[in-house]
């Protein structure tokens, strides 16, 4: 009979782990695309049925979305998709909008003329997007989400970029309600087009002061 290696070992280690980073990822967009609402209850026994997994994984990958803040686990009555208070949506934007100004003040200073290039690319497809208005809605949400993000890597503060990463998943349980209200998708593309003049003339200040007044027109959105 062979024996079993090191390496057959490790597989068989990762395969539980692999599995509920997977369950996780597909709850994870559940409550983005609003299928598991906030305030809703997570059937744990029919989610397990419905993935053909046991409930130890599924229990894992609540664990995971418990951590980011996106469920919230209480005692004797189970796991519920979070609810996001006025308050919390407030400090969730005060945070944010400190982390990302402070990362688009250093683009400007720093970025290279080839890394300005991929943000207006970005921007270019957010212009797109809007054009279609809200029968685009999906597109915009991911094109905004990637020149956010794109611009954070290009700061390059990986502590920065992990906390923004946590907060946005916070702030995705909002999401289609500010920018669905009527007239805040063209909102949001002014603020954009500001953020960018701001950054092709590289002055650091003013891109930090629109990507302040970007968050702060979200929250008065989001409420």
């Amino acid at each position: 009979m062979p024996t079993e290696t090191t390496d057959d070992r490790a597989n068989h280690s990762l395969s539980p782990k692999a599995l509920y980073v997977e369950v996780a990822e597909r709850l994870r967009q559940r409550i983005f695309k609003r299928e598991l609402e906030p305030g809703s209850w997570i059937d744990e026994l029919r989610i397990a049925e419905e993935y053909g997994i046991s409930r130890t994984p599924l229990r894992e990958a609540l664990k995971v979305l418990a951590a980011e803040g996106l469920v919230t686990m209480k005692v004797r009555r189970g796991a519920y998709v979070t609810e996001v208070s006025i308050n919390d949506l407030a400090d969730v934007y005060h945070l944010l909008s400190l982390l990302e100004s402070d990362a688009a003040g250093v683009v400007a200073a720093k970025a290279t003329p080839a890394e300005l290039m991929e943000l207006q690319e970005l921007h270019a497809a957010l212009e797109s997007a809007a054009l279609a208005g809200t029968a685009n809605t999906d597109t915009f949400f991911a094109v905004n989400e990637r020149f956010h993000m794109r611009l954070l890597e290009i700061a390059n503060n990986r502590w920065r970029d992990q906390m923004v990463a946590d907060l946005r998943k916070v702030m995705k349980l909002n999401r289609h309600n500010s920018l669905l209200k009527t007239g805040r998708m063209n909102e949001s593309l002014q603020e954009h087009r500001a953020i960018m003049a701001a950054l092709l003339v590289r002055d650091a200040q003013a891109t930090a002061q629109r990507m302040r007044e970007h968050f702060t027109n979200g929250l008065e959105a989001a409420n």
